[in-house]
């Protein structure tokens, strides 16, 4: 069974069209002092459709557990793989039920909030995407009190949103960093499909991406080898190295998935 192509998407500039957000909307106490968020025990079909999420360079150690850790566009923009073929999300159920045990990218606990630049002001702004389904004049966790001041919840919100920013600026001086030291190659991902006849079938390519070439790294020389090891950069760089033996498991998920889904029905 033939597997689709992957289609990275990087993460573009905050215009309307920011992966997830459908109505961002700047945070006020006119505009949504009466809505807040509902408790959803399954919060997350806003990214179902979704095969691949940002990625910052503190969470590379704990997301090469649960999936390939890739590089896409001239930005090389490290993203998580979550499924194979554009609009499949394996770890995110129809009910929008997270996988147990599958680590949450942070890009994605943090909605419906994100930091947004104001032009007209030249500074980051606070939104919230008015589309979220969590949100409504039902609500169980108030953005703003009586007085109409930020609550305890929508301040550790902010607080989440800024700390991703600051981990948004590590992770471009990371991937800056990889480039002046030229350590980024064209990788492939490939399936060999079982024929019928127990035979192996063509290799079909899955995935072409940026990835770190582990030969490259070794040539840098013992002195930058300890300097990367010394500010972290080395561990980093062999998380992603490691990630990227999970393409198998992704792969063996995805033809799970198609071999349980229903087929036509016979029409007499």
């Amino acid at each position: 069974m033939a597997l689709p192509p992957i289609s990275p998407q990087p993460t573009v500039a905050f215009n309307g069209s920011v992966l997830f957000y459908k109505q961002p909307e700047p945070l006020s106490r006119e505009q949504h002092g009466n809505i807040g968020l509902r408790r959803v025990e399954k919060p997350f079909a806003f990214a179902a459709n979704t095969n691949v999420v940002p990625l910052t360079v503190s969470e590379f150690p704990v997301a090469a557990l649960s999936y390939p850790i890739i590089f896409a566009g001239e930005r090389r923009q490290p993203l998580a793989v979550m499924g194979v073929g554009s609009g499949q999300n394996l770890f995110v159920d129809g009910d929008g039920g997270f996988v147990g045990g599958a680590y949450i990218p942070a890009y994605v606990r943090r909605y419906p909030f994100v930091l947004a630049n104001d032009d007209t002001r030249g500074q980051l702004v606070v939104c919230i995407d008015r589309a979220a389904s969590m949100l409504g004049e039902d609500y169980e966790l108030a953005f703003f009190d009586e007085k109409g001041e930020a609550t305890a919840y929508t301040n550790n919100c902010i607080k989440f949103c800024n700390d991703f920013e600051v981990e948004g600026r590590r992770t471009e001086s990371f991937v800056n960093l990889l480039n002046e030291l030229d350590l980024f190659e064209t990788k492939q991902s490939t399936f060999t499909p079982m024929n019928p006849d127990g035979t192996t079938g063509e290799p079909q390519r899955v995935a072409e991406y940026f990835g770190i070439s582990e030969p490259k790294v070794h040539a840098l020389g013992a002195e930058k080898l300890k300097e990367l090891t010394v500010n972290g950069a080395l561990g980093q760089i062999y998380a992603h190295l490691v990630s990227l033996m999970g393409w198998d498991r992704l792969i063996a998920l995805s033809m799970a998935r198609q071999n349980a889904a229903p087929g036509p029905a016979n029409i007499n």
